[in-house]
């Protein structure tokens, strides 16, 4: 009887040692599996402000990039992350980019999004533009390639002639508008989406009119950007087209400042001399009849619109307005415009403005 009472209690003991080792090697498994979750799953990121937008430059190393996520307090635990890194193999495969990285994010889903280079793209906005430089400039604060490589790129021959333009009439392309570009876009990738863009701005009704019209679309852009320097008020537009519209048709000079402005490359002037007038250049409206070679600046979108739909009336000149308030007045008569001119003048000689 005592045999088998031993022999019981034996057994017993060695079911709880059993026991004992399969519930601690479940709760090591669990250690493990839940140590791999959370490393992989929980949240490694820890952002104040709710998200930062972080750069990787093209050419960065994984090290760099970790380096600057560290630095930067993005990541909590650098260990964790590049463990998830290294397991995904993202030490090899580094996109630049700009990336909205947001608070909470696990290892998991940051490696992810910088892996495959998920960009947050940026909203690039130009208009009131005088030239290609000045859009160089523009478009540069907004991506990763520097104003010079876009300004070189943009203002080489070859680049203009390769859209179908060339030098004087390249600005015409690039319509002014909000676009939305990934920070790593390359001068030749702008270049392509804005001939894109171009196309599409012009294709079926404003072609229409300027059929209509018998004016091609550079020579439209051309007069918009006359019209664009002439007046600062959009709903001017349509009546100074028409009022240079009236003089091509009668083979009339333009004789419009803004492109003796150009000519002179004073576009700040606020007053045009006699003597500025004899100025030999193909944009001096005053000595050559018709359109200059090419736009004098970026022209806007209303502008191009004022031209398109320009107001059909008798006026053949224009002067502004003595009271400085960006307006003009219109007249029929040569007579009508010398006394509209003359109140101007004296307005700018009480201000002294002489130049």
């Amino acid at each position: 009887m005592s045999l088998e009472r031993g022999r019981t209690k034996r057994t017993g003991k060695a079911i709880r040692i059993s026991l004992t080792a399969v519930f601690l090697g479940i709760f090591i498994l669990l250690l493990v599996v839940y140590s791999l979750y959370s490393r992989i799953f929980v949240s490694n990121v820890s952002l104040e402000e709710g998200q930062v937008i972080f750069y990787i430059p093209t050419g960065s190393t994984y090290q760099e990039v970790v380096d600057r996520l560290e630095e930067e307090g993005i990541i909590i635990s650098r260990r964790s992350f590049t463990w998830v890194a290294e397991k995904k193999e993202y030490d090899g495969q580094v996109r630049p980019g700009r990336y909205k990285i947001r608070d909470g994010m696990s290892n998991s889903t940051l490696v992810n999004m910088l892996r495959a280079g998920n960009q947050d793209p940026v909203m690039v906005v130009f208009n009131n533009i005088q030239n290609l430089y000045e859009l160089a400039g523009r478009v540069s604060g907004y991506l990763e390639e520097d104003s010079a490589t876009f300004a070189a790129y943009l203002t080489a021959g070859e680049t203009a002639e390769r859209c179908g333009f060339d030098r004087a009439t390249f600005p015409s392309m690039f319509i002014p508008n909000t676009y939305e570009f990934y920070w790593t876009t390359t001068p030749e990738e702008f270049m392509e989406r804005m001939k894109e863009e171009y196309e599409k701005f012009w294709k079926g009704e404003r072609d229409r009119r300027a059929e209509n019209m018998g004016l091609s679309r550079v020579e439209v852009s051309t007069l918009a950007s006359i019209v664009d320097e002439e007046t600062i008020h959009d709903d001017e537009n349509s009546r100074i087209a028409g009022v240079y519209l009236n003089r091509l048709e009668r083979g009339i000079p333009l004789q419009a400042d803004p492109t003796l402005k150009f000519a002179l490359n004073d576009p700040s002037r606020k007053r045009i001399l006699n003597t500025d007038k004899n100025i030999d250049s193909p944009y001096n409206t005053y000595k050559n009849k018709g359109l200059p070679p090419g736009p004098i600046s970026v022209p806007s979108i209303s502008a191009i619109d004022g031209v398109l739909n320009h107001e059909k009336h008798n006026y053949l000149f224009f002067c502004a307005k003595s009271d400085f308030s960006g307006y003009h007045a219109f007249a029929r008569t040569l007579s009508q415009h010398n006394q509209n001119a003359r109140e101007y003048q004296r307005a700018l000689n009480r201000n002294r403005i002489y130049r």
